[in-house]
């Protein structure tokens, strides 16, 4: 009796790609070269992702998946703020970075060119704009509800950039247990909160809105 085929599932394939390109030092030429041999056929790779590009793309978007997943199996996480948030997020998240650190450097530095290279962070970028829009909150956001939008995307913005900082200085970072890329986290998340106080800024609208009263109403 024949052995019945193991249906492949899109954990698999991820797992197989990860492998492939780890083994092999490169990227494989066309969704062809990589299915070559394997236990799956392209219209199987097809059901789940459109191209390699994509599949690329979908592995950075699970490293964040896969750190909001642990990050709510800790009901203490519920209950912190923002800045501490943000702090378990990106400990989390490098972690599960340095558990791939192989792939990722790999994949990251693939291309002479860094933009294209960058392209495969897209939808890690979008999902991680999304999780800082989420855990904002009303300590850090403008009264004034007009600027608010405004304000969210500049938050977003700016968070992902610091993101993209702290993962340049890990894939640098040679100390031991990459201890220095902990100490630029904890450094760089306080400044960014420090810089992200709102109540100057508050004040400064208010006194905007002040003289732009006395200029118009006052003549």
């Amino acid at each position: 009796m024949a052995t019945k085929k193991k249906k492949i599932t899109r954990d698999d394939i991820v797992s197989i790609y990860m492998n492939d390109v780890l083994e092999a030092g490169k990227r494989p030429a066309s969704v062809f070269h990589f299915v070559k041999g394997k236990d799956f056929t392209e219209a199987e790779f097809y059901a789940f992702f459109g191209t390699l590009e994509s599949l690329e793309k979908e592995i950075f978007r699970l490293f964040f998946v896969n750190t909001i997943d642990l990050l709510n199996k800790n009901t203490d996480y519920l209950e912190y703020d923002m800045k501490n948030k943000m702090l378990s997020f990106y400990f989390t998240f490098f972690e599960i970075l340095t558990a791939n650190r192989s792939y990722v450097l790999q994949t990251l530095k693939a291309d002479l060119n860094p933009i294209k290279n960058l392209v495969q962070l897209t939808s890690l970028r979008e999902a991680f704009k999304e999780y800082v829009a989420e855990i904002l909150t009303d300590d850090y956001r403008l009264e004034q509800e007009r600027f608010q939008k405004f304000q969210e995307k500049t938050i977003q913005e700016s968070a992902w950039l610091q993101l993209m900082l702290t993962l340049k200085f890990w894939m640098s970072d040679a100390s031991a247990g990459f201890e220095k890329t902990d100490i630029f986290i904890e450094k760089s998340v306080n400044a960014s909160f420090e810089l992200m106080n709102v109540a100057p800024m508050n004040h400064l609208l208010d006194f905007g809105k002040f003289l732009f009263k006395e200029k118009i109403y006052s003549r």
